[in-house]
């Protein structure tokens, strides 16, 4: 993974807005990256599809993206975003997933940054509907965060799966993606993965090695590569829970025939057992197809 160069922030008008545009920030700031503060208000444009009639829809459609863009503007100017360069973009489009994917497809950001709309307790934030929709269908590199501030020395953390040829293209994004964000804050990445232990010996040794060699190719310290013995559904989420990593990349959720547990079952089950914030990554791909629309959208500065 490249350093970023642009990241898409997407907001809510919550009270957790300040707290994701602040990480935004503190990224955008280690990377010399710009970021673009974007709000979809996916709700009206739901109640415009049912509630309105369409030579209404147009002006009500630019009402709310006004509106937005408003907010968006005004949160701009009160955060501590000085010296980096911050657009603000809005849309009015439902349902959110897609609209944020649409987003992507335009102004081509390295990383989305997104807080989970749910709320699993009032301490800790659940991913919704739409986030798992997001997990899976944004194009792109997605930091999906709860909220919960950093150590002072981040911890960062990478799932990977070395058992089939199928995954190899991914284990070596997800590397790359946990190496160049850990190295932008000086730290180091912790490689986990967990063999079958019903896997032969002499397998388990070859793809221990080969985890060694793609952590060296990614100038991944090899002393952090951590193999646990189990299935990773059972291991790998205690794992994670027990050494309070901040960030967590991993293989996204994705629905196309043949991907091994490690991009379905485990990251669902790691989502769901840890609370810190995840990077999802895909294998390298020709670029997704664009979402077919009729909503309004409009930008007050737009990405190139």
């Amino acid at each position: 993974m490249k350093a970023p160069t642009c990241l898409l922030v997407v907001l809510d008008r919550s009270s957790s807005d300040p707290v994701v545009l602040a990480k935004a920030g503190k990224l955008a700031r280690r990377f010399g990256a710009r970021l673009e503060l974007f709000l979809c208000d996916a709700e009206h444009a739901f109640e415009l599809k049912h509630d309105y009639e369409p030579g209404h829809r147009e002006a009500v459609s630019q009402e709310c993206v006004a509106q937005a863009l408003a907010y968006l503007t005004g949160l701009r100017t009160s955060a501590s975003l000085q010296g980096i360069d911050v657009s603000v973009s809005a849309a009015c489009e439902s349902p959110l997933y897609e609209g944020i994917v649409r987003k992507v497809t335009q102004s081509r950001p390295d990383m989305v940054i997104k807080h989970a709309s749910g709320v699993h307790s009032p301490a800790e934030a659940a991913f919704d509907p739409n986030d798992w929709q997001l997990m899976r269908k944004c194009p792109v590199t997605l930091l999906m965060t709860r909220g919960r501030a950093w150590h002072a020395h981040p911890r960062f953390a990478a799932a990977v799966d070395v058992s089939t040829e199928e995954t190899e293209g991914l284990a070596a994004s997800i590397l790359d993606t946990a190496a160049t964000l850990s190295a932008a804050h000086g730290c180091e990445t912790d490689v986990l993965y967990s063999e079958a232990a019903s896997t032969p010996g002499e397998i388990q040794a070859a793809r221990a090695e080969a985890l060694r060699k793609l952590a060296q190719q990614y100038h991944v310290d090899v002393n952090g590569v951590r193999i646990f013995h189990g299935e990773p559904e059972r291991t790998l989420p205690a794992v994670v829970l027990a050494r309070h990593y901040d960030v967590l990349t991993m293989g996204a959720l994705t629905h196309r025939p043949g991907v091994t547990t490690l991009v379905g079952t485990l990251t669902t089950k790691l989502v769901d057992a840890a609370d810190c914030d995840f990077v999802l990554v895909k294998a390298a791909t020709p670029a997704a197809t664009e979402i077919e629309h009729h909503a309004y959208e409009s930008s007050s500065c737009r990405s190139e």
